[in-house]
């Protein structure tokens, strides 16, 4: 899996959203380009920038990839239509430059992510006051639509799930939190606690797989709801993760810390519908099956012939019990479907075999 390395930490990265084209802003206010190799992941440097000599801490690339927005820590906007700064959530409107147009300060501490929902026209904000609150970017009023409940802990990152429907919220405390967005922004409706540090970046793999970065610098892969633990797929030894992003084809998943590198993980087929690799793999038995027993077909029948009177009994017995399982089987629920392909398994084993410790509980590993 290709890495750049960098001279300076690295605080934010994005892709291209048509071509294979990675920027990344860093400590020195840099803004750097690299173009990569879909199939590979190799790369080559494209250009660098410098719009301020501060950090450049924030990085978002316009739906059609004709604008690249940076947000510094001086205050700088180099295009967004919002950026974060210190606990205000600001809007500017880009055909008139100049002083932003709107101002919410419903927040008292920094703002720490943003999800924009296209359908409802809605900005969700979080942030280190413990609140998550949402904003109507349609409404003249510097007001927001509404504040969640204290969560009592920082909350430091966001991402949307199932469809849109639902979102995920990292922690201080290493609690993942789920909102539903049809019961509204007042309160989560879940809580997974597992990771053993701070979740500072979360990226949605699938509609119900997220990846997550944490501060003890690994990159987790899980599923919600139903909830499970899939596995490692990235490392950044023990530096904290800052941001994650998923490129256009959602084949790289693109991850920066404070290594000064940049990691470009493959994770196009890292998951597999469970019921297909078990008919493969059933497939596979039943070929080597009919091999082994071809030679020997003919005896095995007159053997089970001479056996079938005395097995007769004892088959009415086990037909019985069988049936007594079989009631009890169809009252559990059907396990999750979702799981790490082979590959995604050999990439949690290769690097992470021997941080884990053995006998662990469900989340122990974390």
């Amino acid at each position: 899996m290709p890495d750049i390395t960098l001279k300076n930490q690295p605080f934010d990265l994005a892709f291209h959203p048509s071509e294979p084209v990675l920027y990344s802003s860093l400590l020195t206010g840099e803004v750097k380009a690299w173009r990569y190799d879909d199939t590979t992941g190799e790369t080559e440097r494209a250009w660098t920038v410098r719009p301020t000599k501060k950090t450049a801490r924030a990085l978002g690339v316009e739906g059609d990839g004709k604008s690249l927005w940076v947000g510094g820590k001086s205050g700088i906007l180099c295009g967004d239509s919002h950026v974060r700064e210190g606990s205000s959530t600001r809007f500017w409107d880009s055909r008139k430059p100049g002083d932003a147009i709107r101002t919410y300060t419903q927040h008292y501490d920094y703002i720490s992510g943003f999800s924009y929902f296209e359908d409802k026209r809605q900005l969700v904000t979080t942030s280190g006051d413990g609140h998550l609150s949402a904003i109507d970017i349609r409404s003249s009023k510097a007001e927001p639509l509404t504040v969640s409940e204290d969560q009592e802990d920082e909350l430091l990152s966001i991402a949307p799930i199932k469809g849109g429907s639902k979102v995920v919220v990292g922690t201080g405390l290493g609690i993942l939190t789920v909102w539903n967005r049809k019961l509204g922004w007042g309160d989560c409706v879940d809580r997974i606690p597992g990771h053993p540090a701070s979740v500072d970046a979360i990226v949605a793999l699938t509609d119900d797989c997220i990846a997550t970065g944490s501060e003890d610098g690994l990159v987790r892969v899980m599923q919600i709801q139903p909830n499970k633990f899939l596995g490692v797929i990235a490392t950044h030894d023990e530096y904290p993760i800052e941001r994650l992003a998923l490129d256009r084809n959602r084949k790289w998943l693109g991850s920066v810390s404070h290594d000064q590198c940049i990691k470009l993980t493959d994770v196009e087929d890292l998951f597999v519908d469970s019921d297909d690799e078990d008919a493969a793999m059933d497939d596979n038995d039943d070929s080597d099956d009919d091999d082994e027993m071809g030679a020997g077909a003919e005896a095995a029948d007159d053997a089970e012939e001479d056996e079938d009177d005395e097995d007769a009994e004892e088959a009415a017995d086990e037909d019985d019990s069988d049936v007594e399982m079989n009631d009890e089987e169809e009252e559990e629920e059907e396990a999750p479907k979702t799981k790490l392909s082979r590959r995604g398994q050999g990439i949690h084993h290769a690097k992470h075999a021997k941080a884990e410790p053995e006998d662990t509980g469900f989340f122990d590993d974390l």
